[in-house]
């Protein structure tokens, strides 16, 4: 029985409580019971009203999750492809149409990004940070003493996250101790 019936036969047991005392009472005008109808069906309304309100504000935060949860689905399944453009990048050419080329992945490689900005996905800041475990995974350690404990030395894979909140894919780093 959901909550809204367990109301309404609350109510309803109430109403017949009170029914008998009711009659040993003076009768009411027609102008009394009126007021009371109208009573009811006002409070009846702002109990419907206020569950409408609430459902419309469930709905629309679950359709949200929903939405950011494709979101995040399918940058994830992009975000190689990305990578893979900037391994391209990092290779040495030396011939005018090398270089062209690489000019030409480098405009791929923005416009990807922008269009990940433009969905609400970013890059997690890693290098130079202080290692967190909501962003970052370590996959290596090496001792340092040029840098202080727990902070990230090198990037070994770009994590991305969704509106500063959801973490599309992990940073994996190499962090000091």
């Amino acid at each position: 029985m959901s909550k809204k019936e367990k109301e309404a036969v609350e109510n309803e047991a109430a109403e017949a409580a009170e029914a008998p005392e009711e009659e040993d009472a003076a009768p009411e005008t027609e102008e009394e019971s009126l007021e009371s109808k109208l009573r009811e069906a006002n409070d009846k309304f702002m109990r419907l009203y206020a569950e409408f309100d609430n459902y419309q504000k469930r709905t629309a935060r679950e359709k949200d999750a929903r939405y950011a949860d494709a979101v995040i689905d399918v940058a994830a399944k992009i975000l190689p492809i990305g990578d893979n453009l900037e391994r391209a990048l990092q290779t040495e050419v030396s011939s005018e149409d090398a270089v062209k080329l690489k000019e030409g992945v480098e405009m791929v490689l923005k416009q990807f990004k922008d269009a990940l900005a433009g969905i609400g996905v970013s890059e997690i800041t890693a290098y130079g940070e202080q290692f967190d475990p909501n962003y970052h995974n370590a996959v290596m350690h090496v001792e340092d003493e040029t840098v202080d404990d727990n902070t990230v030395v090198e990037e070994l894979m770009k994590g991305y996250k969704y509106k500063d909140d959801r973490v599309v894919r992990h940073s994996m780093v190499k962090v000091a101790n």
